[in-house]
């Protein structure tokens, strides 16, 4: 049987530079007011920290908001972002689009550019490296290609974790800063590849979405850990 490959949700755990942390530190403490809140989405402990030094396997770290391929590049099979203006329901389309690739039919820069097409246009916000960093590095991906490895997504539920809507409730006001709404979705990825290979992962993952009052949201970033 052929070896299975790492799936894309497997990438971005290892969180990694400063400058990373620290925009969605900036992000999120405009939106909840609450330095609490702000340290669970943003994953900053010691143990977070120690992986950060570590080598990552996915794009380099240094990845800003706007390096990347961008969405003219093409995108492949990559969904386009819907237009939606609930955090949930936008929630539960990035997820499913996270959790899904086909290396038959686009190139690692077309899945990067259809993924950036979510993205908020909000510089200040915008954390690319943390989606970016969803991908693995080119050879991996050379050789999930010639294994026709491919991933589709099943979304079961989403939510606003506890700590989202308890911080809401302590400040309403907070949210007007930037309209970004934290949503914790789970599902499972199925995988599959050449003669007859398949799996199945359930997934979870906590997002950071902006919807914008009459526009149409977009993701901003993906917390370092499932927030509950």
């Amino acid at each position: 049987m052929p070896k299975r490959f790492p799936s894309l949700s497997g990438y971005g755990l290892a969180w990694s530079t400063r400058q990373r942390t620290l925009v969605i530190a900036t992000g999120l403490a405009l939106l909840l007011a609450l330095a609490a809140v702000v340290a669970l989405l943003t994953g900053r402990t010691t143990a977070g920290d120690n992986q950060a030094a570590a080598p990552s396997s996915g794009p380099s770290s240094s990845t800003s908001a706007s390096a990347g391929p961008s969405p003219s590049a093409g995108a492949g099979s990559v969904a386009k972002p819907p237009q939606l203006a609930d955090p949930v329901a936008f929630a539960r389309a990035a997820a499913a689009m996270l959790w899904s690739y086909d290396t038959r039919a686009t190139s690692r820069d077309e899945q990067l550019a259809g993924m950036r097409a979510w993205l908020t246009s909000e510089t200040k916000y915008a954390d690319w490296s943390s989606i970016a960093a969803q991908v693995p590095d080119p050879v991996l991906w050379s050789r999930m290609a010639d294994q026709d490895q491919y991933a589709t997504a099943t979304v079961t539920e989403a939510h606003y974790p506890s700590a989202f809507k308890e911080a809401l409730a302590d400040d309403p006001s907070a949210i007007t800063e930037a309209y970004i709404y934290a949503v914790t979705v789970t599902g499972k990825q199925q995988i599959a590849w050449t003669k007859g290979g398949a799996g199945a992962e359930d997934r979870s993952i906590t997002l950071a979405v902006q919807c914008r009052p009459n526009a149409s949201c977009s993701l901003v970033s993906i917390a370092p850990s499932v927030v509950p």
